[in-house]
């Protein structure tokens, strides 16, 4: 097991390597982490999402755009494709999968794409549907998948108003799965008026916004649990 100085040393290397958009150094970090013996969940959170949280942080303060933010990302699945499947199951309580994706006419898939990446560290099956999706694919796809929680993505209002409709057929055909929204133009009142379970605030960091997410979720669960 490695001293508390190599361990630091190790998780520095996998956030710098995340901060750097170095692919090669998360991978090494990560190969060093296995090695040495560390905690894999310890490696991912403390060293490559504790970076990718930085890289929120230019974002916001307009150091970072999104071209870095994309190269930030893949360093971080460079290293995370090492260490996963290391992974203990994170317990959040919560196990499941989930159906997320960019709804119709919007191309933008960034924060849809870091929420992914927290789910799938989480321990969720995630089905992807990627970016500029039909709104009936949404319906289709839980049905198929039996999903307990479909993620609605948006940064357009002009492709936020299909929201509803979706919101709407998936409840229709399944009252208990949970329904998020996500995305610049969206709220919380909207998310009420449309009848989601939840929304995710914009944050240029969708990172937290993917924590939120999980943490909603187990909430919901434990609220269920008490109600028993």
């Amino acid at each position: 097991m490695a001293d508390e100085t190599r361990k630091k040393e190790i998780l520095d290397k996998l956030r710098n390597g995340v901060i750097q958009y170095d692919e090669d150094a998360c991978r090494e970090g990560a190969q060093e982490a296995i090695a040495e013996g560390l905690d894999a969940n310890e490696a991912i959170f403390d060293g490559l999402v504790s970076g990718m949280e930085e890289v929120g942080r230019l974002f916001e303060a307009q150091e970072y755009f999104v071209p870095e933010i994309l190269m930030c990302a893949d360093a971080l699945y460079a290293g995370l494709e090492i260490l996963k499947p290391h992974c203990k199951q994170m317990d959040l309580g919560v196990k499941g999968s989930v159906v997320i994706g960019t709804v119709e006419g919007d191309v933008h898939d960034i924060g849809k794409n870091l929420v992914k990446m927290m789910f799938d560290v989480a321990g969720f099956t995630v089905y992807d549907l990627g970016r500029d999706v039909p709104l009936d694919k949404f319906v289709e796809e839980q049905l198929k998948t039996d999903s307990e929680l479909v993620c609605l993505s948006a940064m357009m209002t002009t492709s936020m108003v299909g929201m509803p409709k979706v919101i709407e057929k998936i409840k229709e055909k399944n009252p208990n799965c949970m329904i998020m929204i996500g995305g610049a133009p969206t709220s919380k009142e909207l998310a009420d008026k449309w009848g989601a379970d939840g929304y995710a605030e914009d944050a240029s960091n969708a990172l937290k916004e993917a924590i939120k997410m999980v943490a909603f979720l187990k909430k919901l669960r434990d609220e269920k649990a008490q109600k028993k």
